[in-house]
Protein backbone atom coordinates (compact mmCIF):
# COMPACT_ATOMS: atom_id res chain seq x y z
CA UNK A 1 0.00 0.00 0.00
CA UNK A 2 2.75 2.11 1.25
CA UNK A 3 4.90 1.42 -2.37
CA UNK A 4 1.83 2.19 -4.57
CA UNK A 5 0.83 5.71 -2.99
CA UNK A 6 4.97 6.20 -3.49
CA UNK A 7 4.52 5.20 -7.17
CA UNK A 8 1.55 7.40 -7.68
CA UNK A 9 3.07 10.22 -6.53
CA UNK A 10 6.37 9.57 -8.69
CA UNK A 11 3.43 8.78 -11.30
CA UNK A 12 1.73 12.19 -11.11
CA UNK A 13 5.19 14.06 -10.87
CA UNK A 14 6.95 12.89 -13.50
CA UNK A 15 3.94 12.29 -15.71
CA UNK A 16 3.24 16.55 -15.48
CA UNK A 17 6.58 16.83 -15.73
CA UNK A 18 6.56 14.89 -19.39
CA UNK A 19 3.32 16.77 -20.23
CA UNK A 20 4.68 20.39 -19.23
CA UNK A 21 1.77 20.82 -17.27
CA UNK A 22 4.06 22.90 -14.49
CA UNK A 23 1.22 23.68 -12.65
CA UNK A 24 0.32 20.31 -11.92
CA UNK A 25 3.35 19.53 -11.31
CA UNK A 26 3.75 22.11 -8.35
CA UNK A 27 0.35 20.91 -7.27
CA UNK A 28 2.12 17.83 -6.31
CA UNK A 29 4.77 19.74 -3.98
CA UNK A 30 4.20 21.14 -0.24
CA UNK A 31 4.37 24.53 -0.10
CA UNK A 32 7.42 23.73 2.33
CA UNK A 33 9.36 21.52 -0.08
CA UNK A 34 12.86 21.78 0.63
CA UNK A 35 13.57 21.27 -3.36
CA UNK A 36 16.91 21.01 -5.19
CA UNK A 37 17.45 22.25 -8.86
CA UNK A 38 20.42 19.68 -8.49
CA UNK A 39 22.33 17.80 -6.21
CA UNK A 40 24.80 20.39 -6.16
CA UNK A 41 22.73 23.81 -5.35
CA UNK A 42 21.37 25.35 -2.29
CA UNK A 43 17.65 24.27 -2.27
CA UNK A 44 15.42 26.86 -2.94
CA UNK A 45 14.54 29.37 -0.52
CA UNK A 46 11.09 29.52 -0.94
CA UNK A 47 8.02 27.91 -3.12
CA UNK A 48 7.87 31.16 -5.32
CA UNK A 49 11.67 30.56 -6.33
CA UNK A 50 10.51 26.13 -6.85
CA UNK A 51 7.58 27.62 -8.85
CA UNK A 52 10.34 30.04 -10.91
CA UNK A 53 11.85 27.61 -12.08
CA UNK A 54 9.04 25.49 -13.25
CA UNK A 55 6.99 28.11 -14.88
CA UNK A 56 9.66 28.17 -17.94
CA UNK A 57 9.63 24.39 -18.64
CA UNK A 58 7.05 24.12 -21.41
CA UNK A 59 9.60 27.34 -22.63
CA UNK A 60 12.65 25.53 -22.36
CA UNK A 61 12.00 21.86 -22.68
CA UNK A 62 10.44 18.78 -24.87
CA UNK A 63 10.15 15.28 -25.55
CA UNK A 64 10.76 14.04 -21.67
CA UNK A 65 10.54 10.66 -21.18
CA UNK A 66 11.40 8.77 -18.11
CA UNK A 67 11.88 5.91 -16.01
CA UNK A 68 12.35 5.16 -12.55
CA UNK A 69 12.84 2.34 -9.64
CA UNK A 70 11.57 2.23 -6.22
CA UNK A 71 14.86 0.92 -4.21
CA UNK A 72 13.68 2.02 -0.60
CA UNK A 73 10.84 3.50 1.43
CA UNK A 74 9.55 4.04 4.80
CA UNK A 75 6.44 5.92 5.91
CA UNK A 76 8.75 9.23 5.45
CA UNK A 77 10.91 8.61 2.46
CA UNK A 78 11.12 7.16 -1.12
CA UNK A 79 14.27 6.25 -2.57
CA UNK A 80 14.16 5.84 -6.49
CA UNK A 81 16.10 5.94 -9.10
CA UNK A 82 15.08 8.11 -12.03
CA UNK A 83 16.16 8.37 -15.60
CA UNK A 84 14.97 10.85 -18.00
CA UNK A 85 15.68 12.31 -21.23
CA UNK A 86 14.69 15.76 -22.80
CA UNK A 87 15.15 18.32 -25.26
CA UNK A 88 16.77 21.27 -24.25
CA UNK A 89 14.83 24.53 -26.53
CA UNK A 90 15.80 26.29 -28.28
CA UNK A 91 19.40 24.49 -28.47
CA UNK A 92 17.62 21.33 -29.46
CA UNK A 93 20.43 19.39 -27.67
CA UNK A 94 19.14 15.80 -26.40
CA UNK A 95 19.96 15.50 -22.49
CA UNK A 96 20.10 12.32 -20.47
CA UNK A 97 19.88 12.39 -16.76
CA UNK A 98 20.81 9.50 -14.96
CA UNK A 99 20.50 10.25 -11.09
CA UNK A 100 19.78 8.26 -7.53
Amino acid sequence: MLEKRYKDWIDEFMESWRELNWKKTLNTLDKNVKYYENPLDSPCKDFLEVTNLWNVVANNQKDIDYQYKILSYTDELCIINWQMTRTLMPSNIKQWRYTR
